[in-house]
């Protein structure tokens, strides 16, 4: 009878476990499904913005070669950024807070920000470069629609 018992119990604690493990494995392959781009815009991680264009087979190759790196970039940026703002929240968090040392953190936090800005517009530059006049005028309104989202409020579509 405890035997019995043992192994009932063994089965629904196994059960429990791989259910809980499936979940949390789940939760973090959506999460890191999706890029979040410059402007705001979370699109998955194997699409690109420029995708809605309706570009050529050479167009795509060329852009995808251009922003896989960019991406990278961007992102090594971002982790830049957030360590800066984990070190001046701890600078804020002390009983006698230093302001001189307050300062530099967020003049950091600008420098890396002002960096992913000009990274981001000469990117666009590029990838414009790559492409014909109307293809141009469409690549830019849709940046423009993105940044627009991203000021207003609007949540940012998943595609």
């Amino acid at each position: 009878m405890k035997i019995s018992f043992l192994k009932m119990a063994l089965t629904v604690s196994l059960l429990f476990n791989l259910s809980v493990l499936s979940a949390a494995g789940y939760f973090y392959y959506q999460k890191n499904r999706y890029w979040e781009t410059p402007f705001g815009v979370k699109v998955r991680k194997d699409r690109f913005l420029f995708e809605e264009l309706s570009l050529r087979p050479d167009q795509i190759k060329k852009m995808r070669e251009k922003a896989i790196p960019f991406r990278a970039e961007i992102d090594r940026k971002r982790q830049e950024i957030a360590a800066k703002r984990n070190y001046l929240i701890s600078l804020l968090r002390a009983d006698a807070p230093d302001a001189r040392a307050i300062k530099t953190a967020v003049s950091e936090i600008s420098r890396i920000r002002e960096e992913v800005e000009g990274i981001t517009a000469a990117h666009i530059l590029q990838e414009k470069a790559a492409l014909d006049k109307e293809q141009q005028k469409r690549f830019l309104d849709l940046i423009e629609n993105a940044m627009m989202q991203r000021k207003l409020g609007c949540p940012a579509g998943q595609n």
